[in-house]
């Protein structure tokens, strides 16, 4: 029997924490963020967001996390998230995208785009709900965890499918930290057709700058360009999410999910007045730090998510479905590379 796509929104049991009842998670996922900040410094190749995911969950699975903290690590798992990809806006430039040229932005494309449809159709064959297939299908198509937040409140997800969602995209873009650069050396790819196989490739950002920078200089750049484009993608992609469950899928018990997120509308502002040009240097500098800080502290609260349990109980369909989900976008970004080689 096919599973229904009828949305079932979480019930209002709660109204959203106080600023005194969130104060102290909210603290404390600032402050983990700035320490895995400061330890990104002293190690290279260690991404201040990778870390926070992988700290999280660790902390989430090894020792009980108090519950007076539990309202503000929901805070900072979406608004501090939501802020931070605002922000990200301003370090993207549509001429240094385009600058691409055109085959590689082909790639970025199909890599999201295959990766994404494909995803959403082999998570129907298996049977996982609409919401679960969807957050797997953002997250290892678009720019992992961050991805996977942005879509949860348009596809009305319960926490423990996000967790899901976020726990596999940990494990399965971290696996690709080293097996990337090794692919692309082993079908003997340049350092820049490695990285930017890396980029179009891989799910984090962090893993992103991971791997291409255990390469070289060059893979590096060519790497987290291509992978800012497809970050670029997130606000399309969540936008079109959101007109297809307003028109295809009942939400019951809730107000249908907005036509287009009003975070994304910020992204998609922020990257065009960054490609103004008028955006001093010095103001660029300050907001990536804060932008990486609230992206940090946002990626320790998505860990705190992360229930190994929640992926044992899931049956291990969600698990096998990331698997072939990352089989897919690297089957289309091994080919789109070797056609279209970045120049």
């Amino acid at each position: 029997m096919q599973p229904t796509d009828q949305i079932q929104t979480p019930s209002p049991s709660s109204a959203p924490p106080s600023l005194r009842t969130a104060l102290p998670g909210v603290a404390v996922c600032l402050l983990a963020g700035a320490l895995c900040m400061l330890i990104s410094r002293f190690f290279d190749g260690v991404s201040a967001l990778l870390l926070a995911i992988v700290l999280g969950a660790l902390w989430r699975n090894i020792v009980p996390v108090p519950a007076a903290l539990e309202p503000g690590i929901a805070v900072s798992g979406k608004k501090l998230l939501r802020l931070g990809i605002v922000l990200l806006g301003l370090q993207l430039s549509l001429g240094t995208i385009l600058g691409l040229g055109p085959g590689v932005l082909l790639v970025v494309f199909l890599s999201v785009g295959v990766t994404f449809f494909a995803t959403l159709w082999i998570g129907s064959r298996m049977g996982l709900d609409l919401p679960q297939r969807m957050l797997i299908a953002a997250g290892f198509s678009i720019c992992g965890a961050a991805a996977v937040a942005g879509a949860e409140n348009v596809v009305r997800a319960k926490q423990n499918q996000v967790a899901t969602a976020v726990g596999l995209v940990v494990l399965f873009g971290t696996l690709m930290i080293p097996a990337m650069p090794a692919l692309g050396a082993l079908m003997g790819m340049d350092e820049r057709s490695i990285g930017m196989l890396v980029g179009a490739s891989t799910h984090e950002v962090a893993q992103v700058v991971a791997a291409g920078g255990s390469v070289g200089a060059a893979a590096l750049e060519v790497a987290v360009t291509v992978k800012l484009a497809r970050v670029v993608l997130l606000a399309p992609v969540i936008a079109g999410v959101g007109m297809f469950m307003r028109r295809r899928h009942a939400v019951s018990e809730g107000k249908n999910p907005p036509l287009v997120p009003l975070f994304v509308l910020g992204f998609i502002a922020a990257m065009l007045l960054r490609t103004t040009g008028t955006v001093p240097g010095w103001a660029l500098d300050g907001v990536q730090l804060l932008q990486t800080l609230m992206l940090s502290a946002a990626m320790f609260a998505l860990g705190l998510g992360v229930h190994l349990r929640s992926i044992v109980k899931s049956g291990g369909k969600s698990l096998l479905l990331g698997l072939l989900a990352t089989v897919v976008i690297i089957i289309v970004t091994v080919v789109g590379t070797l056609v279209f080689p970045p120049q």
